[in-house]
């Protein structure tokens, strides 16, 4: 039987494989192995948060940890490659665009081991956000394209992949947000997000954790005033990525009484929150996704947007840094006119499904 190798490198991307595991498990015509690079140590990762997510533990433990980006794809191409030499998967897929993507897709290749890429044809294009270079890279040299949206298709096409290469199948990150709502409905477990639920009936949540925003004390000190500005007629829980903690201790920004600062939550915790929000203002990837999979208002603090459909189709309004637009399109959500919007074609819980069927296809 084909085996596959599952790359994951950081905890969305676990989010990402885990319906395309249980894809194969319902499938059962390919064998798959379950790689963790360990490019992002997470303690919350433990038995509960597979269990959560419906799949396995991983297979592999390569423990890559942390250090400058050149140091962390060195070291994990280091480990995969042993782990590819010693035992030959038929195929590598790899998800998204963090180092370890980049990282696993480059030593398959060399090793001739045929490379599928999920989310792939993603473009901000902006160059200085590393996850644009992983994605460059990695597709200029992948098989076969999973493709979340149709810019995706475009994208692919204009750079001179072969059409019947470029299969859009829907977002396997939607597939992963439709099966956890239903799963948290089931649910009567005690988060920690509940009690601020409670004290809250009505509240927004605020995400922040790109450089781009984090690391300026100007940026900052314009983004906390406007979201200071928000609280004051919309409670806001802010889940705090431990580098924008520090950013905001070290620039002495003082976010206001309004603002409830937490630690970061796992998956269902989150969902649980987010999920009933009058608001979600952040500058992550998928966020924007999820919150047009559930129908939720969404801000996104940023220039571009390498998910365009989530604009042009879903709830997402692309703002920028200007805290006047900001604050314009918050208080739009808060009088109940935020944006609408739409699933977009086949983000209907199928996506990996569709991706197993085509994998099995080319491995048969």
């Amino acid at each position: 039987m084909p085996i596959v190798y599952l790359v994951a490198g950081a905890r969305p991307n676990f989010m990402k494989i885990a319906p395309i595991v249980r894809a194969l498990q319902a499938h059962g015509g390919l064998a798959f192995k379950i790689i963790h690079t360990g490019q992002h140590y997470d303690r919350e990762m433990n038995e509960v948060f597979f269990e959560e997510l419906g799949i396995p533990a991983p297979d592999v433990f390569m423990g890559a940890g942390g250090g400058s980006h050149a140091q962390q794809t060195a070291k994990i191409m280091m480990a995969f490659e042993e782990l590819c030499q010693a035992h030959k998967p038929d195929a590598v897929l790899v998800v998204g665009d963090v180092n370890s993507t980049l990282a696993c897709s480059i030593v398959a290749k060399k090793l001739h081991i045929p490379v599928a890429h999920v989310e792939a044809g993603l473009r901000s294009g902006d160059r200085s956000m590393p996850e644009e270079i992983n994605r460059l890279v990695t597709d200029s040299i992948t098989d076969w394209f999973f493709v979340t949206e149709p810019s995706g298709v475009e994208h692919l096409r204009r750079e001179g992949k072969a059409d019947n290469a470029i299969h859009y199948v829907g977002h396997v990150m939607v597939d992963n947000v439709l099966y956890q709502a239903e799963k948290l409905a089931q649910s009567v477990a005690g988060f920690e997000t509940s009690a601020f639920k409670q004290q809250n009936p009505r509240y927004g949540v605020i995400t922040l954790h790109r450089p781009s925003n984090v690391d300026s004390a100007e940026m900052m000190a314009r983004i906390g005033g406007a979201l200071r500005e928000i609280a004051a007629e919309l409670p806001l829980l802010f889940p705090v990525h431990p580098r924008t903690r520090g950013n905001l201790e070290k620039f002495g920004i003082d976010l206001g009484p309004n603002i409830s600062l937490i630690g970061p939550q796992a998956y269902m915790s989150f969902l649980n929150v987010w999920k009933d929000a009058v608001v979600v203002l952040t500058d992550s990837g998928g966020l924007q996704e999820e919150t047009t999979a559930l129908g939720v208002p969404c801000i996104t603090i940023r220039e571009n947007t390498e998910r365009p459909v989530t604009v042009e189709e879903g709830t997402n309004v692309l703002v920028g840094t200007d805290p006047a637009r900001i604050i314009a399109e918050a208080r739009k959500a808060m009088r109940g006119e935020g944006k609408q919007g739409q699933r977009p074609h086949l983000w209907d819980g199928r996506a990996a499904e569709r991706i197993v069927r085509i994998l099995a296809a080319y491995l048969r």
